[in-house]
């Protein structure tokens, strides 16, 4: 995972779409799940404006605890790459 800076105190990393997480990696494991689906996004998985899997969905399919994917959905949130609508789901933001 080759690291850029995209400020002078922020570090970013490029993911590999089809990535798993590695839990002995110093990453955690809520930033590189956030960082795997940002990438799902960029290849064009879910397209703006569609709901992208539900938390249930990426707890099973990386096997991580729901808080930890929640965190990583408020990492995307807090970007701006989706958008959470309460009892809809999450959505790519268009």
């Amino acid at each position: 995972m080759p690291l850029r800076r995209a400020t002078p105190s922020v570090v970013t990393m490029e993911f590999d779409p089809d990535a798993e997480i590695d839990h002995g990696a110093p990453l955690t494991p809520y930033r590189q799940l956030a960082g795997i689906l940002r990438a799902r996004i960029a290849r064009g998985d879910w397209a703006p404006g569609r709901r992208i899997a539900s938390e249930t969905d990426l707890v099973q399919q990386y096997g991580l605890a729901r808080t930890t994917v929640r965190r990583a959905i408020a990492v995307l949130r807090e970007d701006g790459d989706v958008v959470v609508v309460p009892q809809r789901g999450t959505f790519v933001a268009d």
